[in-house]
């Protein structure tokens, strides 16, 4: 399996130490990662799990992505994706649904619903069971399948 992580606006092979991921969620804010790449999206991403790692992508090889947009208020937004070998999975943290006809932007304008933002030490806790489990749905954070969600609630996807 082939993992990569996306920090900013950079992108490098494999995935970071958890201790230097961990301040995006859980340290101070002038220590967030936010801050030091400019960005406030992260993301994990491989290619090949589920022994498919030999497969070429048209022919069952089956990738994840774990995307992260984090929020000072709001906490962060995680959406994992699974696709490739007759899947297409894909899945929001769920927060407060109430306030999915709200929006907040990202540092590069992307609309993203309040209600699915979770807090940050239990989006901290997903992202170490991902990177644990080498990419696997984390079980620590409540799902919603996007195909069950509203329509509207990505407004620019």
């Amino acid at each position: 399996m082939r993992k990569s992580t996306y920090l900013g606006s950079r992108r490098r092979s494999g995935w970071p130490n958890p201790r230097e991921l961990k301040p995006y969620f859980l340290g101070p804010s002038g220590q967030r990662l936010a801050l030091e790449t400019g960005s406030d999206n992260v993301g994990l991403a491989a290619e090949g799990t589920d022994g498919t790692e030999d497969l070429d992508p048209d022919e069952g090889r089956i990738d994840v992505d774990l995307d992260m947009w984090r929020n000072p208020e709001l906490g962060v937004l995680l959406i994992y994706s699974k696709w490739g070998g007759g899947l297409k999975q894909m899945y929001s943290s769920k927060g407060d649904l109430s306030r999915l006809r709200e929006w907040v932007c990202s540092k590069h304008g992307t609309q993203l619903p309040v209600g699915l933002f979770i807090p940050g030490p239990t989006a901290w806790d997903a992202v170490e069971e991902f990177m644990d489990t080498d990419g696997e749905l984390p079980k620590r954070v409540e799902w919603i399948a996007n195909r069950d969600l509203p329509p509207g609630t990505f407004p620019h996807s």
